[in-house]
């Protein structure tokens, strides 16, 4: 595999930035494209591992060693055909997935594992460029209708491979264009809407039929899925996590995910900033420190925000692992996001207590607490301790509420009859069948929020099995398999 001493002869690189200062006047994506011969180097790091732990970590079983290789040889039309083999949207986790085969990876052990979500990236951006990637129909139709409710990640995946299959799919938008989180969530500086579009062409020319301001169960009855042999439901887990604590209410607290969507329409010219959702000006506080609390971050210094601070409620994270995390899982270590690069106050083991509302009910600060985590018995979980006299207030005029999700919203699995779990996730086998033989469900509608590498795999792995259950048997590759050719 690759070059044998790769590894000791060649550092990790990683895509350079445009400067801050520039970077945050604009929604653009601000990488710095690296040239071949360096990314030839960066896929000759890959070592020749007894076991390549790196497939494991990767929930969609990429090839990563074989592309890597492919990318050393410099044959990137070979790269391609393996790439796509396991992962139909490798634009889409080359820029967005955390990399959880990056933290599996031998060579991680002892210096900076290979830079594969990078090279996936470059792997799939030459294809387009070189003209690689083009509509493959399938030869044959089946005559089967599939119905694919939501077009994030989990259903895209679903409608192509189905599609692929020979069935007929339909994919269902409540929006006015399709993508999901990827449209509405993730912020234009790390995914430009023209990489999901480019997607959707190919897609829409293969023979996928898109129904867009389609919200199945309100403006679309579900009696009129029957007409479908199969279908599939994709729609995510959007219910958002509130705070319930006094002051709630107060104009200024608003949910991560209305303020990051609002924005995505914006740059898309299809609405203006309201006032109510815009953090120019303002002392901004984040409450949340994931990927979605990053966005915030990024999001409101380019608003223009008078100040952004970032609250998490466990306690920072080591620089490296420890003895309790340790290889190849997942590293739980102090990541600091380009947004973080940008300017944030970051605060850890710190709890809000009360929203402070001016005469008319606005937001004009908040109140914390510092909190220490106390060790739990043996098999319980650690207890939250409030540290006395570390009370503290805040002036803040907008608060981004970062918390997750609670699950998917209720009304087409009630119209539908169909059970859910105890986390309220519509409840599914291992086969992604539901209680209703012919309805199946994937991504985080059926296993929670999630990766976007996992809600690519979960929709390859469904489509897989509304194929057997349509047809008896099933062409389809599963997880990790190579069976299928580039389009």
């Amino acid at each position: 595999m690759g070059k044998l001493r790769g590894f000791l002869e060649y550092d990790r690189k990683d895509e350079n930035t445009e400067a801050v200062e520039l970077r945050v006047k604009n929604y653009k994506e601000f990488t710095k494209d690296l040239d071949t011969e360096e990314l030839n180097n960066q896929g000759a790091r890959c070592m020749d591992c007894g076991i390549p732990f790196c497939h494991s970590g990767c929930p969609l079983g990429n090839l990563i060693p074989d592309f890597n290789h492919a990318v050393y040889e410099n044959d990137w039309k070979k790269a391609l055909q393996i790439l796509h083999a396991t992962n139909n949207f490798p634009e889409f986790t080359g820029r967005l997935c955390p990399a959880p085969c990056e933290s599996a990876c031998v060579l991680g052990i002892i210096e900076s594992p290979v830079s594969i979500e990078m090279i996936e990236k470059y792997i799939v951006e030459r294809g387009f460029k070189e003209g690689w990637i083009v509509p493959n129909p399938p030869k044959n139709r089946t005559g089967k209708k599939v119905a694919v409710v939501g077009s994030g990640p989990a259903g895209m995946a679903a409608a192509q491979q189905l599609n692929r299959a020979g069935h007929e799919v339909t994919l269902f938008e409540r929006d006015s264009k399709l993508g999901g989180l990827l449209r509405y969530g993730i912020p234009d500086f790390k995914l430009d809407k023209s990489v999901i579009d480019r997607r959707l062409k190919i897609m829409e020319a293969e023979g996928i039929t898109f129904k867009p301001n389609t919200h199945v169960g309100v403006n679309y009855d579900v009696e009129e899925l029957k007409a479908f042999d199969s279908v599939v439901l994709t729609g995510g887990a959007t219910q958002k996590r509130g705070l319930p604590i006094p002051g709630a209410d107060a104009k200024g607290v608003v949910q991560a995910m209305e303020f990051l969507k609002n924005n995505n329409q914006v740059v898309d010219s299809l609405k203006d900033l309201s006032p109510e959702l815009s953090a120019e000006g303002k002392n901004v506080i984040v409450i949340g420190g994931g990927d979605t609390g990053s966005d915030c971050v990024g999001t409101s210094n380019r608003h223009g925000a008078k100040s952004v601070t970032n609250f998490e409620i466990m306690p920072m994270p080591s620089d490296s692992r420890t003895k309790q995390n340790p290889w190849p899982y997942w590293p739980f270590t102090l990541k600091t996001s380009s947004s973080h690069e940008e300017g944030v106050n970051r605060n850890w083991s710190i709890s809000t207590k009360e929203f402070i509302k001016d005469k008319d009910g606005n937001l004009k600060g908040l109140k914390t607490v510092e909190i220490e985590w106390v060790p739990g018995k043996k098999g319980e979980r650690p207890q939250l301790k409030e540290v006395e006299g570390s009370e503290k207030e805040w002036p803040c005029e907008l608060v981004l509420l970062a918390l997750g999700f609670t699950g998917p919203e209720a009304s087409i699995s009630q119209q539908l009859g169909l059970e859910l779990d105890n986390r309220t996730n519509i409840k599914a086998d291992n086969k992604y069948q539901t209680n209703v033989p012919h309805i199946f469900a994937a991504g985080d509608m059926r296993r929670g929020q999630s990766l976007i590498v996992w809600a690519i795999s979960e929709g390859r792995e469904a489509a897989y099995e509304v194929d057997k259950y349509l047809m008896g048997s099933t062409s389809l590759p599963t997880k990790g398999s190579g069976d299928l050719p580039a389009s």
